[in-house]
């Protein structure tokens, strides 16, 4: 296998002959280092040196060939090359998605870690970087690398990573606690032999067997700490650890019972922190974790963290589903986990990883960017026109095409990670119903379908006034029971997709006329021979309009619907009901668009009768105003500046947006007078937003 290693770094020695660091060595030093740190730091085998010294000698110079290394290699390659790829555009905001990324290109999971490595020895050596490419890779080390080394077991690579990017960040404070833990190094170790010396013989009396762990956080994790809790070095109470990992049977309540005797000889010996105490023995963390831990008090008065677990425990803390990134509360799915979960076997275990039985990573989603490097996460299979609607709705629906890589596509084109795709799109791009079978986000889809409806709907509406009108001339009845025995003769659900075909022609207006008088001839005679009577229904756009009365809306025959509250002027129609007559609603009601479409033979055009209302019409405003007392008594002032009557007045403070919510009843005569007081509210700079109830 060293002949493998030794073959890879004469190939990358060749590709990077002449390159050279930024302290002036020659560039091969980079991939010697990270091959040491992958073979001697991990114990990864001899294809993953290999493959660190291929990527960079393929990394720029993609036409070497290395077809003559195993597979496995070759995949390695290929997903540092990939990975090299990605230049964050925003690594604050979207660092779980280029994690996520990064795991996606490792098709082979060890991908991960060689990415890591690699990342470990430029940290090691950042003074070989301009400052504003340091600055860059110390962030991206925070927020993508040392999360993805903490959630692999990686810890000491993870705890040396932190502390890097700590002194780089913070130099002051590193060199302080720093400092502090060096003065106080030969103090912990006599402290750790003070506070277990009293124990031993206990312990050993009891017959309990255990291991003792022992450990020291890092400079920047005690920096956090002192963050999060606001003391000072000499605050933080575990910076100083022990750990009792007792061996026993797997047995819960043999389990307990000795975590607990092992407690009470603790706390027997020292003074506890009662308030400090962590019972997770008796009710585990939800992700399974069990542990006693506790703070006491030595025989000089300094304080020390205690945990408390056995070996189980222990394990699954550090490998079963309570692993550590879960215990940390770093976030996390399902399917990462067991992802990474066995990337972690197979680092603890190199000799039985099989490259062909080691897992793939989860593959429900792929990651594309724009022209501008902004990054895009789709679902797996996604195509061009979900990018498009990905983007924006808008864009989508003028989508008319794309470009991948420069080339172009159409707009079914299959995606895949790391693909970059700019849109193309024209304004006189419609979507049409095959676009349903080049979609599979949900967004997507419901864009289409809202457009399609929209556009069904037009049609709709176009072929309506086209009946209509003739029946009008033909001075036919259409009643709705009789187009009712139409539609279902004809196979149709709906009155929308009916109206749509008569526009689209589809169905011919003459068949509807020929049906009419086929039923009105067969039906022209009735009990002896007597002629028939018309009776007239309401139809919409037929001869018979209904004129309302503005000074008196509470006649017998209709009244104003109270959902929308018209006002003299609105644009409104007429709803015949079963019990009540007819109901006014403004077109804009929300309930017009359903009772238009459900129950189009109930519909009455109306008309004002006046051209000035005398009468008064009730309606209200909701206002969201800035959270500032100025504001209700703007509201107050405009209303009585116009022939308004104040009905009702009401204020809530919404503490999550920071406003006022104002609901406003008052009696205009007239929408023209309404429209001068939702203008004038508008223009007041402490009013958000005003909208009709």
């Amino acid at each position: 296998m060293e002949e493998l290693v030794s073959k890879a770094r004469a190939i990358a020695l060749q590709a990077l002959q002449g390159e050279l660091r930024g302290d002036g060595s020659p560039f091969i030093g980079h991939p010697d280092a990270v091959a040491d740190i992958v073979r001697d730091e991990m114990g990864l085998p001899d294809e993953c040196c290999a493959a660190v010294y291929l990527h960079e000698a393929t990394r720029n110079h993609r036409d070497i060939d290395i077809s003559s290394f195993p597979s496995d290699v070759i995949t390695m390659v290929d997903g540092l090359n990939k990975i090299s790829t990605i230049k964050p555009k925003d690594t604050r905001l979207e660092a779980e998605n280029y994690k996520k990324l990064i795991v996606q290109y490792s098709t082979d999971p060890r991908v991960t870690v060689l990415k890591i490595a690699d990342r470990l020895e430029v940290m090691r050596n950042l003074s070989f970087f301009p400052k504003s490419s340091r600055d860059q890779k110390v962030l991206e080390t925070l927020m993508l690398y040392i999360p993805l080394a903490h959630q692999l077991g990686l810890y000491n690579v993870k705890s040396e990573l932190e502390n890097i990017y700590f002194r780089h960040a913070e130099p002051e404070q590193y060199r302080a606690i720093t400092n502090k833990l060096k003065a106080t190094e030969k103090d912990r170790e006599l402290l750790m032999e003070e506070f277990i010396e009293p124990l031993k013989q206990k312990l050993s009396d009891a017959g309990i067997i255990y291991k003792l762990k022992i450990r020291t956080k890092t400079a920047y994790s005690i920096y956090k700490k002192m963050q999060v809790q606001k003391v000072p070095f000499e605050g933080v109470f575990d910076v100083f650890a022990i750990r009792f990992i007792i061996d026993c049977e797997q047995d819960a309540k043999l389990e307990k019972e000795l975590c607990w005797k092992v407690y009470s000889y603790v706390t027997e010996e020292y003074e506890p922190d009662t308030r400090r105490l962590r019972d997770w023995l008796t009710t585990p963390r939800p992700n399974g974790y069990e542990s006693l831990h506790i703070t006491i008090k030595d025989k000089r008065g300094n304080a020390l963290e205690v945990q408390i677990r056995t070996k189980r425990m222990d394990f699954e803390a550090e490998n079963g589903h309570a692993a550590h990134w879960a215990y940390k509360g770093v976030q996390h799915e399902a399917n990462m986990d067991r992802w990474l979960q066995s990337v972690r076997y197979a680092l603890e275990h190199p000799s039985e990883a099989k490259p062909e039985d080691l897992p793939q990573p989860p593959s429900k989603e792929i990651f594309v960017f724009t022209p501008s490097g902004e990054l895009r996460i789709l679902t797996a299979g996604s195509s061009v026109l979900d990018f498009a609607f990905n983007i924006h709705s808008n864009v989508g629906i003028r989508c008319v095409g794309g470009k991948i890589g420069g080339k172009a596509v159409s707009i079914r084109e299959k995606l895949h990670t790391g693909d970059t795709v700019e849109i193309l799109t024209s304004k006189n791009q419609r979507p049409n119903r095959d676009w349903l079978n080049y979609v599979v986000t949900s967004k997507a889809r419901t864009k289409i379908k809202q457009e399609l409806d929209a556009e069904e709907r037009k049609l709709a509406a176009n072929g309506r006034e086209l009946l209509e009108r003739r029946l009008k001339n033909w001075k036919l009845e259409w009643p709705d029971d009789l187009q009712q025995e139409y539609m279902k003769a004809h196979r149709y659900t709906s009155v929308i997709p009916f109206m749509a075909d008569i526009a689209r022609e589809v169905v011919d207006v003459n068949d509807i006329k020929a049906y009419i008088l086929k039923h009105e001839e067969s039906s022209s005679v009735h009990e002896a021979g007597q002629p028939k009577e018309r009776t007239l229904t309401y139809a919409s756009g037929g001869d018979e309009i209904l004129v309302i009365n503005a000074k008196n809306v509470k006649g017998l025959d209709y009244k104003l619907a109270k959902c929308c509250n018209p006002v003299f002027g609105d644009d409104v129609f007429g709803f015949v009901t079963r019990t009540e007559g007819i109901k006014i609603h403004r077109i804009g009601c929300p309930n017009a668009a359903q009772l238009i479409e459900k129950y189009p033979y109930r519909i009455q055009k109306v008309v004002w009768q006046e051209s000035a209302s005398s009468g008064d019409f009730q309606c209200t405003l909701n206002i969201t105003a800035e959270k500032e007392q100025a504001a209700i008594s703007s509201v107050m002032d405009v209303i009585n500046q116009f022939k308004a009557s104040l009905r009702s007045f009401n204020v809530n403070e919404n503490s999550r947006g920071g406003t006022y919510d104002i609901s406003v009843r008052i009696l205009v005569p007239s929408n023209t007078e309404l429209d001068k007081i939702i203008s004038q509210l508008n223009n007041l700079r402490s009013i958000l937003k005003v909208k009709r109830a």
